[in-house]
């Protein structure tokens, strides 16, 4: 039995990224005391969900990548021998700027990143006034607990992604997020589920929670939480996080699922690309 104990975090913004990037390096450290092998942050974790409006302000949250925060993480990744999935909001130059994750390796080695494919724009969702359109595809990484994928927020309401990861080799697809109340609740129940079940691999979803009223009054979205792994059949592997509470959740993914799984269903066997030309014409 190949076990990876996953650790992944939901957390309200605090007011600065100086706290809140303490806050995920005191998680970071309790998830290792509990034998943790790899921890993943919700999306753009050291800062505020500046989507929420439209200010060049928020540019300067913008960094390299690998840059001052994948440097410090990775450092402690290596003290630490665990696994990271980092997101990060990423400067390749001034004014090409991608929603991105880092990953790096339980030796403090920066395996690549992750650039967000779909760029929502939407009220209280103005993503394409910060970002650009990924342009690095869905690549995998092979990290010392198996082969990890990436697919965040807004991904996952696009089915093609969840499956180039798979057929990429992907044993688990952390998908990192910023998901407020409203016609995403039951997407957020069924969607990740589905990815998993269809694509036969672990998914861990997780999800920013509480207002961040501090940063933007009247206007701040109440992020709901709800942070959960899935299972290659469909099931959740213990609890669903809470939904109002900052929470450290660990979870143990047994990969020798996957293969019992995917040798049931052979939905690789079965799968006919040949006929579905149709879905990537533009």
């Amino acid at each position: 039995m190949t076990v990876v104990r996953v650790a992944f975090t939901q957390a309200t913004w605090t007011g600065d990224k100086e706290s809140m990037i303490a806050l995920h390096e005191a998680w970071t450290r309790e998830a290792a005391s509990q034998g943790a092998q790899i921890i993943a942050f919700q999306e753009l974790f050291y800062g505020p969900y500046f989507g929420i409006t439209q200010d060049t302000a928020y540019y300067d949250y913008a960094e390299s990548v690998p840059g001052p925060t994948t440097e410090r993480f990775a450092a402690l990744a290596k003290e630490l021998g665990i696994v990271m999935v980092l997101p990060v909001y990423e400067e390749e130059q001034p004014g090409v700027l991608y929603n991105t994750a880092a990953v790096i390796d339980a030796d403090g080695s920066y395996l690549g990143k992750y650039r967000k494919h779909h760029i929502p724009n939407l009220p209280k969702f103005w993503e394409k006034f910060y970002f650009r359109p990924g342009n690095l595809g869905y690549p995998v990484f092979e990290t010392a607990v198996g082969t990890i994928g990436v697919n965040i927020c807004y991904d996952r309401h696009f089915p093609e992604g969840w499956r180039v990861l798979a057929l990429n080799g992907a044993q688990i697809v952390f998908n990192p997020n910023a998901t407020a109340p409203g016609i995403s609740n039951k997407l957020w129940e069924i969607e990740q589920p589905a990815a998993a079940v269809a694509n036969g691999y672990f998914v861990v979803a997780n999800n920013r929670v509480g207002l961040e009223d501090n940063e933007y009054g009247d206007e701040a979205v109440n992020f709901y939480g709800s942070s959960y792994a899935v299972g290659p059949d469909g099931n959740y592997v213990g609890e669903v996080g809470s939904s109002s509470e900052n929470q450290l959740i660990i979870r143990d993914l047994d990969l020798d699922q996957i293969r019992v799984v995917r040798e049931r269903w052979q939905f690789f066997r079965d799968r006919r690309p040949d006929a579905y030309g149709p879905i990537v014409a533009p």
